[in-house]
């Protein structure tokens, strides 16, 4: 009974206003600057348990307030005393939103999930927070009502997967929840609903994001050649976002070598010999995709723009196709420098370049502290910065548990090294991203 006392207490500092924007919950953590640094802390402390609280309310604008709330909360800071602490109640609570929330609700409660499993990185938490997540982001993907609830959803999922999948089982089959999304699996009372530019753009982005942690998909030439098909069908889209997204993963699948072991495996012949007399007919029509892929992609790096296009977009779209044109042409592969705080950050291939937009554009305010003091994140980029920016209870971790963490040949990173790190060694060349991460230094 008291508990419930205090949380209407709580959802009653949370719930204002039932017609305010969500936004404005999140106010509650920033408005006691008046106090010293240390009743700041405890007040900020204080406030995220109470979010958490007014998590458990019936009344959904609470809900919703007390997510945006948590996710202000795991932006601004590193939380890990209080995922320490209440880990098992917030990955819950996120999973009980997305179940029965409304479809901000859900947009949020998958946010949140994110910014959890980022929170806590690799390790026994990013696990259980995949294994239990799966389930309901599978059945909230079947509802397609809302665009920009399934985009939250999608973003979450890749998000879960690239922190917490151990193995390519576990990522193909976040892939193939994303692919159906578009390509749902028709039943005899299922109506297709074609998705919106929002819905694929989610969907490539979410999808080329895992492709960039995988060693090699298993997919036969026969799905490659679907896969590759359905995206060049996409740069002749009107919307820009989707021409963009599918430009983005057609070159990962040509950095990657997907084509390639494509081409080989359609040119063995059914009984495992090499078919020396004739192309095979697979084959074929693998390189006649490329060569339609590159032709789309040097009318994009050259298009002139149409009525009412924003001329920011028309530039990002320009350069990101003369950098896939250069790809294709001399092998080059983007880099970036990016200026993060006073230590610089450098990319020198397509797939970290795809890794790094995705993990902007999802932090967004938040990119910054994460990059500075998210361990996980360093390990992702082979990024130390030269200031250290430590959490508060670094010390609670052992030497051992640290070297495991950081450790590329450590037996918690090796799959990981592996499957992450491999782009290191590719060429070098420049490019501009889906989410506009910049040509030479950026200072963020």
């Amino acid at each position: 009974m008291g508990k419930r006392n205090s949380q209407r207490k709580n959802a009653a500092m949370l719930d204002s206003d039932d017609d305010s924007s969500v936004s404005s919950s999140s106010t509650v953590l920033s408005d006691r600057s008046v106090l010293g640094t240390e009743e700041v802390k405890l007040d900020k402390d204080s406030l995220l348990d109470q979010a958490l609280d007014a998590s458990y309310e019936k009344r959904g604008t609470t809900r919703e307030k007390a997510l945006a709330a948590i996710i202000e909360a795991f932006n601004s800071n590193l939380q890990h005393q209080f995922v320490e602490k209440k880990f098992a109640t917030l990955l819950h609570q996120c999973l009980n939103s997305i179940k029965r929330g409304s479809s901000k609700e859900i947009s949020l409660a998958s946010h949140a999930l994110g910014l959890l499993a980022l929170t806590v990185g690799c390790g026994d938490n990013a696990r259980e927070i995949l294994e239990e997540s799966v389930p309901p982001l599978t059945l909230a993907l079947k509802s397609r009502s809302d665009s920009s609830k399934i985009s939250s959803l999608l973003e979450c999922l890749a998000i879960v997967t690239f922190v917490g999948g151990n193995d390519q089982e576990e990522t193909e089959r976040s892939m193939q929840l994303m692919w159906q999304v578009v390509h749902p699996k028709l039943g005899s009372n299922v109506v297709a609903v074609k998705p919106s530019a929002i819905v694929i753009t989610a969907m490539v982005s979410a999808w080329s994001f895992l492709l960039t942690t995988m060693d090699e998909l298993k997919l036969n030439h026969k799905q490659w050649q679907e896969s590759i098909s359905y995206l060049s069908s996409l740069l002749d889209k009107d919307d820009r976002s989707v021409r963009i997204a599918a430009g983005e993963a057609l070159v990962l699948i040509f950095e990657t070598g997907s084509l390639e072991k494509c081409s080989a495996e359609a040119e063995t012949a059914s009984d495992g010999t090499r078919e020396q007399s004739k192309p095979h007919e697979g084959y074929t029509h693998t390189l006649g995709l490329k060569g339609k892929v590159i032709n789309q992609v040097k009318s994009l790096s050259a298009e002139a723009g149409g009525k009412g296009s924003a001329k920011k977009d028309l530039n990002s779209q320009r350069n990101l196709f003369r950098d896939i044109l250069e790809f294709f042409e001399d092998g080059n592969c983007p880099e970036i420098s990016m200026k993060i705080g006073g230590d610089s950050l450098q990319t020198s291939s397509w797939s970290q370049m795809i890794q790094l937009n995705f993990l902007k554009h999802f932090l967004g305010g938040g990119f910054v502290k994460h990059m500075q003091e998210n361990e996980f994140l360093h390990d992702v980029f082979g990024f130390t910065p030269k200031r250290r920016y430590l959490p508060d209870n670094e010390s609670r971790i052992s030497g051992t548990e640290k070297r495991m963490f950081r450790s590329p040949n450590s037996a918690l990173n090796k799959a990981r090294t592996q499957l992450l790190n491999k782009q290191r060694m590719l060429s070098q060349g420049k490019n501009i991203g889906h989410y506009s991460v910049n040509r030479g230094d950026e200072e963020v």
